[in-house]
């Protein structure tokens, strides 16, 4: 465990033992997985006890709520860059929507939380500042894929928000337990399906990208 440190006392101190708490954090839930992060494990990371983490964050929620804020960014950065200035199919711009999730695994996890208990037990102030940077991120993401000449902006928002929500939900498919892992290797009839993130991601954003792609 790293040795504690001194109380953060400028605003630049104080902005770097907030990184080092998010970089911690981000660490531990990549390896192994959001719901496993704790703040006894964070604040030993970076050596602070676990009762100064309110001092930048008010609960473990929040932390990982700026994470998921963060991957918002990240997601729209890395999509627009595959998709810009090209005219696209349907199928390609679900590809590009798929690679652009299969590459923030972290991201992709934290969407399954942050709907069920993240943005629901922080402020008011701080869940709006979530949806805020959420809505830009999303909106940016429907007008690049809208001018790939494959779906309109309204079709683009259905292909969005179908891939955000399958990459949430197969995201954990691809991440069993150990007694899930265990029934896999006696059914791999089971693991096929279960274990293919992208493929399986791409497969259901194709035909929702078909359904609404320009006549």
């Amino acid at each position: 465990m790293t040795r504690p440190r001194r109380r953060a006392r400028s605003d630049q101190d104080k902005e770097v033992r907030k990184t080092a708490l998010l970089t911690a954090a981000r660490d531990l839930a990549e390896e192994r997985g959001v719901r496993e992060v704790t703040l006894t494990e964070v604040t030993a990371r970076v050596g602070l006890h676990a009762s100064a983490l309110r001092r930048y964050f008010e609960s473990r929620e929040e932390l990982l709520l700026e994470l998921a804020e963060q991957g918002w960014a990240d997601w729209r950065t890395g999509l627009t860059t595959l998709v810009e200035g090209r005219r696209m199919s349907a199928p390609e711009v679900a590809d590009a929507v798929g690679r652009s999730l299969d590459a923030l695994p972290l991201f992709c996890d934290l969407q399954t939380h942050v709907g069920l208990s993240l943005e629901g037990a922080v402020r008011l102030e701080r869940a709006r500042q979530y949806k805020t940077a959420a809505t830009t991120a999303f909106d940016a993401m429907a007008a690049a894929l809208a001018k790939t000449g494959a779906v309109d902006e309204e079709g683009a928002r259905t292909v969005l928000t179908a891939a955000m929500s399958c990459a949430a939900y197969m995201f954990q498919l691809s991440r069993p337990s150990p007694t899930l892992r265990k029934l896999y290797d006696e059914e791999p009839r089971w693991a096929h399906s279960a274990l293919r993130f992208r493929e399986q991601l791409t497969t259901v954003v194709t035909a929702v990208a078909l359904g609404v792609r320009r006549d």
